[in-house]
């Protein structure tokens, strides 16, 4: 019992702050980049916990980085527990000018995150001035559990974690070319009319989701001789006038280069999903941004969905600035 006091004693709670970020990022390098400090603290503070626990953390590995140990990974839950907590009662305590502060980070595939969670967040951000937001438009799949991010918009639900989750909603992808291209090239009357057409299109063993491997799918014979694992890329492609590709409307139906073949043939549709960690999902900061998410993706529905409709904005609330 004496010894379990002594450890209490000698335990700098402040070092917990440096495990979490090494543990999320397995390099002292790179936490030491998120904290701010240098190599040497990172490495100096996690030494000093491991000596007041008594036990080693991490094993270090050339090619793995800091991997814990199982004696970390019991301390990892405590841990986010803890900054979780401390979390929230900082925010009850504080006033509610506070409370609507801080810092969120976002992650969200690459098109999506680009053509419409940006513009709208730069809304959101000049409405709460005391919140700064990080938008991560990534073409690859984003850790919760490694906190690369607080909220994380994508094409799939979670299978399993203690995460609270939601459709946001469904969008519509169609086939596009520019003027150009329909020019320089044979008719295209009918689905069977494009198998001698060239495509851009995704790199298959690379792509992040299933959800995006939609030309073979729907179009078996289709050729693609150029691929990216990036939507953006591919939608730069189909601008030179080379090729057909398979782009969500929200992206290519706001571009008047870009003009949809058959549409009423070719039309597939897709969700996204909203999801964070339970324990974050009580702050209210991530409250007020996923709330706003609903809100304007609710509004943009016609748009997603690749009506003939602008892309709209929520007008901010006096109140709010």
């Amino acid at each position: 019992m004496q010894k379990n006091i002594t450890s209490l004693n000698a335990l700098n709670w402040d070092d917990l702050k440096f495990f979490l970020e090494v543990a999320r990022t397995r390099k002292a390098s790179n936490a030491a980049k998120r904290l701010g400090v240098d190599y040497t603290t990172v490495s100096r503070r996690i030494s000093s916990l491991e000596t007041a626990l008594g036990t080693l953390l991490f094993e270090k590995s050339r090619t793995n980085g800091f991997v814990l140990t199982a004696e970390g990974q019991r301390l990892l839950s405590y841990a986010e527990t803890i900054e979780s907590t401390l979390h929230m009662a900082c925010e009850q305590v504080s006033g509610s000018g506070v409370a609507l502060s801080g810092h969120i980070r976002m992650g969200c595939t690459e098109g999506f995150g680009s053509f419409f969670i940006t513009p709208q967040l730069s809304h959101f951000v000049d409405a709460y001035p005391a919140i700064s937001v990080d938008i991560l438009p990534l073409p690859h799949f984003i850790s919760l559990s490694k906190r690369e991010a607080d909220i994380v918009i994508a094409l799939e639900r979670p299978e399993h974690g203690p995460y609270v989750c939601c459709k946001l909603t469904d969008y519509t992808l169609r086939l596009y070319a520019t003027q150009d291209y329909l020019d320089a090239h044979g008719p295209i009357r009918q689905p069977s009319d494009l198998n001698s057409h060239p495509f851009v299109s995704y790199v298959d063993d690379l792509a992040f989701s299933s959800e995006l491997l939609y030309l073979a799918n729907l179009l078996p014979g289709a050729s693609a001789n150029l691929r990216s694992t990036s939507v953006i890329a591919q939608y730069v492609a189909a601008l030179q006038g080379r090729s057909l590709a398979i782009l969500p409307c929200f992206l290519a139906a706001q571009d008047p280069r870009m003009i949809a073949v058959l549409p009423e043939e070719v039309e597939i549709t897709r969700q996204f999903w909203m999801y964070c960690r339970e324990d974050l999902r009580k702050l209210k900061r991530i409250t007020l941004l996923w709330d706003y998410i609903r809100e304007v993706t609710e509004m943009n529905h016609a748009f997603l969905m690749g009506e003939p409709a602008p892309l709209r904005f929520r007008q901010p609330i006096a109140a709010e600035r």
